[in-house]
């Protein structure tokens, strides 16, 4: 199978909508990916694509990120790949675009945050080189406006 990797460019919103509901299990509306990608800050942020015969089968957003407490990191804020193209080096290769993006940008480590189910993705990043940190919760809260 040929693929290769590039940068996002608007006219990915649809695919990229479709792969976070089917295969990441998010729900969500066209014009609100639409709208996260027109509001983008490449400063700080990047989102890279995996295409086989011109298809989008998958994506990495990574960010730069910063504490107080620790050294800058990039936080790998999503990353999938469509179910039938796994484990054929599609997401290794995304990983390496963000990991590349880091380096480009002084970051040294990276992060990412994996549900607690999802356990064949964290063998994938384990087989990668990251290493497993510390259990945590995730508390959200719906503001009123």
């Amino acid at each position: 199978m040929d693929w290769n990797v590039r940068p996002l460019v608007a006219e990915d919103a649809a695919a990229i909508r479709e792969i976070c509901s089917e295969d990441l299990g998010y729900p969500c509306e066209l014009d609100l990916v639409k709208s996260k990608i027109a509001g983008l800050d490449a400063a700080r942020e990047a989102v890279f694509v995996a295409l086989a015969d011109n298809k989008c089968i998958g994506y990495i957003h990574v960010e730069r990120y910063d504490t107080l407490y620790f050294e800058t990191m990039a936080n790998i804020l999503g990353i999938a790949v469509r179910k039938n193209y796994q484990a054929g080096g599609v997401g290794t290769a995304l990983l390496a675009a963000a990991e590349d993006w880091a380096r480009s940008h002084g970051i040294t480590l990276m992060r990412v945050i994996s549900g607690e189910s999802r356990t064949g993705a964290h063998a994938f990043y384990e087989s990668r080189g990251y290493v497993f940190g510390k259990k945590q919760k995730n508390f959200s809260k719906r503001l009123q406006t």
